[in-house]
């Protein structure tokens, strides 16, 4: 299987959230890149499903509580940016204070 380096992206991020949706659902508090892996899959897969960018941007802030991640990490994160794929085509997806 030939991926391109924009499909290895995606998929190293999809895993990356799927290792911190474990560790979320056994009570772990998750870092940095778990949080924004986390975040970002949801992004993802909400414009596969044909969700809008304005409904994602709201809803991605959603995904996370402050008592869900480690101490620190919501301050480190005031934003995410995600080039997400629609069904009408890319679009770049921005994620204001994610983790309230």
């Amino acid at each position: 299987m030939e991926l391109t380096p924009r499909e290895k992206d995606k998929l190293l991020l999809f895993t990356a959230a799927l290792v911190a949706e474990r560790r979320l659902a056994r009570g772990l508090k998750l870092n940095y890149p778990e949080s924004v892996a986390l975040i970002s899959a949801f992004i993802m897969e909400g414009a596969r499903d044909g969700q809008t960018v304005a409904a994602l941007m709201e809803d991605g802030r959603h995904v996370l509580r402050r008592d869900q991640v480690m101490e620190g990490v919501p301050e480190m994160i005031p934003d995410i940016q995600i080039e997400a794929t629609f069904p009408d085509g890319s679009k770049l997806v921005t994620v204001h204070n994610p983790i309230v």
